[in-house]
């Protein structure tokens, strides 16, 4: 272990610690990407990265200050100032209302501190590259243009506490977008995928999704704003379901100021909220899905405590049986709200007991309804009743009688996920999807397509 090796780099800030606790955060990125334009690969890059994070905590009493300083690019001879420099942040802070004792040492969870960060390269991409190349000479024989772009990341964190906690943890993510466009660019169709490798991503099949909906488009519909029976496909549950969970904080439930507020104080724990046997759960060990099994805070936040740094963390059911089950909570939390302390977890999965089958399967059984791909700019309205708004986009269709047999208007819809929960009334099989507005934040998701009748399109947009 070098003392430019992050872990050399966590032990030199501890080392320089004068507080009464410090808390270090070493993270080592590596970063590839393939970017293409009609049909043709156009630029890739690689990059690296690196950040230190100094959390400096000064105690007197049952009262505790603390100082974060983030700096990256920290060369060895400036980490003691960076460790000076959140001390003196300490210094000056007030008390901190989420004080808790560190965690404390567990010999156990140290297991491959030792470890070389890892790294990803371009060669994440070589049999990805060789599949998309063939994809693009299938799109251009049938008239189809293809844009998009992939990427890899790998991040390796280490934490170290003056407690003597030390845990390393490397989190691979990846992201597919594609979009193909008919020759004279007047209609697209989109499609994503996460992934840890790209070993799982099937271009091709995508490709041939994509052609499909193109031609889905030969026909167009308007239809008026309403409410439609409307098939939400893995995606677009994803975006919905990622802002429900992203809200579910327990502080700001019990402060009264969410959807999950109860009426008169206290949580809605316990409520049923779906009208099927739904289970939304995060789970650090979730196949194909697997993130940090411990909490990794840079910062204090209603939703999280630099405190509970390398808290462990397990499955946690934030909806059971249609009920709600939980609510994100930190240490400090659950002592206010007497409910278990439920860190929050970098994935998430929608399961449906005896769901199966996917989205085409659904639309066999469909009289007359709405096919959305996916959804965008989505914004909260509503906080009390999570009331969100946002638009279609890169093809709404119109089925009837179990086929899809146009191409309709985008929409501005306005719907609140939590409401929606109670109207689902068919589910499919839970599959990886890629939520398309917050790729840019949450890759590691598993969602079932479902139906929801009367989904609020409520008004028509020029959108394309």
């Amino acid at each position: 272990m070098s003392e430019n090796s992050p872990q050399g780099a966590v032990e030199r800030a501890l080392a320089a610690a004068r507080s009464d606790d410090c808390i270090v955060i070493a993270d080592e990125g590596s970063a590839a990407n393939l970017r293409w334009a009609g049909n043709s690969l156009t630029t890739n890059g690689v990059s690296r990265s690196r950040q230190l994070t100094v959390i400096a905590i000064s105690r007197s009493g049952e009262e505790a200050r603390v100082g974060v300083v983030s700096r990256a690019g920290v060369r060895a001879d400036q980490i003691a100032d960076v460790v000076a420099e959140a001390e003196a942040a300490a210094a000056g802070a007030a008390p901190a209302e989420d004080a808790q004792p560190l965690v404390p040492s567990n010999p156990a969870a140290g297991a491959g501190w030792d470890e070389p960060p890892a790294a990803t390269e371009i060669g994440v991409f070589s049999a990805f590259a060789a599949e998309l190349g063939g994809a693009f000479a299938t799109a251009a024989s049938g008239g189809r243009k293809l844009y998009g772009f992939a990427e890899h990341m790998m991040t390796s964190s280490y934490v170290g506490t003056s407690s003597g906690l030390r845990l390393h943890f490397d989190q691979p993510s990846g992201r597919l977008e594609l979009n193909a466009k008919t020759a004279d660019l007047s209609t697209s169709a989109w499609a994503g995928a996460g992934t840890r490798d790209f070993r799982d991503v099937d271009v091709t099949q995508l490709e041939a999704d994509l052609a499909q909906r193109l031609g889905w488009a030969n026909r167009s519909v308007s239809l008026p704003a309403g409410r439609y029976e409307t098939l939400l496909p893995p995606t677009a549950v994803a975006d919905l379901l990622i802002y429900l969970y992203w809200s579910a904080g327990a502080k700001d439930a019990l402060d009264g100021r969410t959807v999950f507020s109860k009426a008169g104080g206290g949580t809605r724990v316990g409520e049923q909220l779906a009208s099927l046997p739904l289970s939304l759960y995060s789970d650090p060990d979730e196949a194909g899905l697997q993130c940090a099994p411990f909490v990794m805070a840079h910062a204090s936040s209603r939703e999280s405590s630099v405190f509970d740094n390398g808290l462990p963390t397990g499955r946690t059911d934030w909806i059971a049986a249609g009920r709600l089950g939980a609510l994100v909570q930190t240490r400090h939390t659950a002592r206010l709200s007497g409910l278990p302390v439920t860190p929050a977890i970098d994935n998430l999965v929608l399961t449906v007991p005896e769901a199966a089958g996917s989205i085409t399967d659904m639309v066999g059984r469909t009289s007359r309804g709405l096919l959305l791909t996916c959804l965008w700019y989505i914004r909260e309205v509503d906080p009390q009743t999570l009331l969100l708004t946002g638009l279609t986009r890169d093809g709404v269709y119109l089925v009837e009688n179990g086929e899809v047999t146009g191409a309709v208007n985008n929409f501005r819809f306005n719907e609140s996920p939590v409401a929606m929960l109670g109207r689902i009334t068919e589910a499919g099989a839970t599959v990886p999807t890629l939520p398309r507005e917050w790729s840019d934040y949450f890759t590691r998701a598993a969602m079932a397509p479902v139906r929801v009748e009367g989904f609020n399109m409520s008004s028509v947009s020029q959108a394309s």
